[in-house]
This record gives structure tokens, sequence and C-alpha cells, in this order.
């Protein structure tokens, strides 16, 4: 299994913390869970005998389980290809290869299905992985190549098939692109049979992978299947920014996510007026300016006073649209907007001035200046100081002189 590429020395997997158990071809693109997989058919019923392979960045195919072989998810297999056999890896088995083949309408024909010939051996298996290494330095090489002949065409991605006979090449490009003086030369270069698929750029995207600007793994490639159009008119109805830089994947094209919540916004936007209708009042003719979809806000300004914005709420602004339909005319929106003036509570109060925005207004003080004069202030303590103690040492030591002159005097008294 692939958990090995992301585990630690001792072999466990660092991020999903099933220990190599998790039941699926580990962490994929588009990975299935098996959640059938524990679970015993009916009485009288077989087994599903197709088989989900998957190959390199995501690329799934069905093949027939003709010989019988007994397969579990992980397995390497040897499988039917056009010309000779490819590598791949068992990624699902039973009957959820079933509800998959529904799901992408895949026919269920033996007649025309490609079959699974063995497990793979070492002697595959090194053939394979050899023929992986070299699928980086090539992809160099043909787009210096492409540069070369002047093709307007990028080569995103190269991947060998299983018995090394036979190389694809995926590119990305605007327009159609002659590319038969370009396979002359792959052809002479690399030695193997060439094939070039063009894929769009949402697909490459899919197959490359990466992270998105949210900061978590793209959805095509770790979930999405389906690519479904984006226009601008997405980012309006959402009031987004229309900065082309934002808004763009790193496929270049418009977010897929653009679409997942639109649908509730349209749902949202139903309550609300046409941002172009205009409210009739007795003070002047009001039009819009902002509108707020989560707390169904709208703020109109009346003509000649763009800087004076009201704000009211969509069930008054359809209201006073009503009232404009039979030809009546409320006072002024002020009437509307002083309902719904709110008492701001101020959770902070700034009592000690740190946060304060003119804090870097004043000029700069001298830091040598603050330090002498901090010594300045410092030695005069200290001589003030060590006069106090020479002052308070005088005074006892009169004192002790004094005692000492008056003992012997004592002395004297006792003797007599």
């Amino acid at each position: 299994m692939a958990c090995a590429s992301c585990s630690t020395k001792d072999g466990s997997p660092k991020g999903c913390k099933n220990n190599g158990t998790c039941g699926t071809d580990s962490c994929n693109k588009l990975t299935v869970f098996d959640w059938l997989s524990n679970m015993s058919l009916p009485n009288g019923e077989k087994p599903f005998n197709w088989v989900e392979v998957r190959y390199k960045n995501g690329r799934k195919e069905y093949y027939l389980n003709t010989e019988n072989l007994t397969l579990s998810i992980g397995d390497v297999v040897a499988t039917q290809a056009k010309a000779g056999h490819d590598i791949g890896m068992v990624t699902l088995t039973g009957e959820l290869v079933r509800v998959q083949m529904k799901r992408k309408n895949i026919p269920v024909v033996p007649e025309e299905a490609l079959k699974i010939y063995r497990k793979a051996s070492q002697k595959d298996i090194d053939i394979w992985s050899a023929a992986r290494d070299k699928e980086e330095p090539m992809k160099v090489k043909a787009r210096q190549f492409a540069i070369d002949l002047k093709l307007s065409m990028k080569i995103s991605d190269i991947e060998f098939q299983g018995d090394a006979s036979k190389a694809t090449f995926y590119y990305t490009a605007e327009e159609r692109v002659d590319f038969r003086e370009l396979i002359k030369v792959f052809a002479r270069e690399f030695r193997t049979r060439i094939e070039m698929k063009q894929v769009g750029f949402r697909q490459e995207a899919a197959r490359l992978g990466g992270i998105g600007s949210c900061g978590r793994e793209l959805c095509c490639s770790t979930w999405l299947t389906d690519f479904r159009s984006v226009s601008t008119s997405a980012a309006r109805y959402q009031q987004l920014s229309l900065n082309p830089q934002k808004l763009a994947g790193q496929c270049g094209k418009l977010k897929c996510c653009l679409n997942y919540e639109l649908d509730t916004y349209l749902d949202a936007l139903k309550a609300f007026p046409k941002n172009d209708t205009k409210l009739y009042t007795e003070k002047g003719t009001a039009v819009c300016q902002k509108t707020d979809i989560f707390k169904g806000h709208m703020w109109y300004a009346y003509e000649g006073e763009w800087m004076n914005w009201h704000k009211i709420t969509t069930t008054q602004a359809n209201e006073i649209i009503e009232l404009n339909k039979k030809k009546k005319k409320i006072a002024s929106l002020e009437e509307y907007a002083s309902d719904l003036i709110e008492d701001t509570k101020t959770e902070f109060e700034n009592v000690v001035g740190q946060d304060s925005l003119t804090r870097f207004d004043g000029p700069k003080r001298n830091k040598k200046r603050r330090n002498n004069r901090r010594k300045g202030n410092q030695g005069n303590k200290n001589t003030a100081s060590n006069k106090n103690t020479v002052s308070n040492k005088n005074p006892n030591q009169q004192k002790k002189n004094k005692n000492t002159r008056r003992k012997p005097q004592n002395n004297k008294n006792a003797s007599k």
C-alpha cells in the first residue's frame, strides 16, 4: 500500500493514524472507501467479478476478472492494453464496483471488457518502476522540443505503459496544434511509441493536484469529478469583487467553489427587490446603494444627497414599492430608518491608550538622551544617599565616643 510513502520510521502513517489498515488504497486521489467489504452476500449470490484498477494521477479503469484471481485492495496486477500490458493497483472490489460503474455510465458487457491477466511479478514491477523513473527527465526534454518548434502548447505530464512500450503525453493548448513534427522528434529521441492526449486546464489541475487558496487540497483532485461551468454572474450574486486574480484557481479558470453556495444566495435574493428599482417619497427619489444578503438590509440614498444613506429592511422596501405601484408616496425614509437604530454596546474600552491610532504621530525621542538622563539621575541619587549615610554615621560615632568617655566614670563610682 502507498501508506509507506507518508509513514514514519516505524511504518505507521503520519496523517490518517489507521496504521495501514484503513481498508482503502491509502491516501490517493478520488479514493473510495469500501464500506461493503465486511458484509457477506445473500445465499445464492455470486460476487461481482469486475475490479477497479488505478494508474498514475488517479486514472481509473474497470476490468473483468476472467481468471477468478483472489484479489484484494492494494494488489499490483497486469492488465490488458491495446498493445502489450499495463501495470496498475487494485483499488476496489466487490459490489461497490457495480455502483461506481453505474455512476460513471460504464456498461457491464463481458464481451467488450478488458481483462486482468495476472498478479504482477517482481520482473513486471521492476520494468514498471524503471519506466516511471524516466518520466520526469523526458518531460523536461519534451517541453524544450515543443519550445524549439514554437508550438503554443504545454506538456503537463507523461505516463508510461506498464511494459514500457508506449508513452502518453498529456498537453494543454488554447487552440488546435499541429504536432506531427513533434511526434517524429519524440519517437527519434525517446525510442518508444508516442501517444498525444489533450486535456483541459481543469483536468490538468486535477491530475497534478495542489493546494488551493483556502489552504486545503484541490477539490478536483480529491473528490470533485464533474466540472460544471462557472460564470462571473455567480460572483456577482454573492457580491464578490470581480478580481480575476482572486476568482481564478490554479487552472487559470474561475474557481469551482463559486457554485457551492450559489443556490443559497439565489434563494435569499428572492426576497430582495431589484437594485435598479427606485423608491419615490415626498422628500425625493431614493436609489439603492448597498445590500446585505445575510441580515436582509438595504441602504438607499436620495438623488442629490449621495453621502447620506438610509438603512431599511427588505420587507419595508417591498412595502414602499407596493405603495408606489398604487401611486402613493411615503413622507420620507427616515421614518423607516429610525426603527432600525440599535444601541451598540462597546465590548472593549481602551482605558490605557496603547491602541491609539495617533500613538506613532509624535516625534521619536532619542534613546541615548534618555539613558544619559537616567544615568545622571541615578548618580545624583547615589551621591545624595552617600551623604545621608555619612551624616547618619557621624552622630552615632559621637554617641559612641561619649559612651566610651562615661564608662571610666562609672567604674570609678563603682570602686568608691
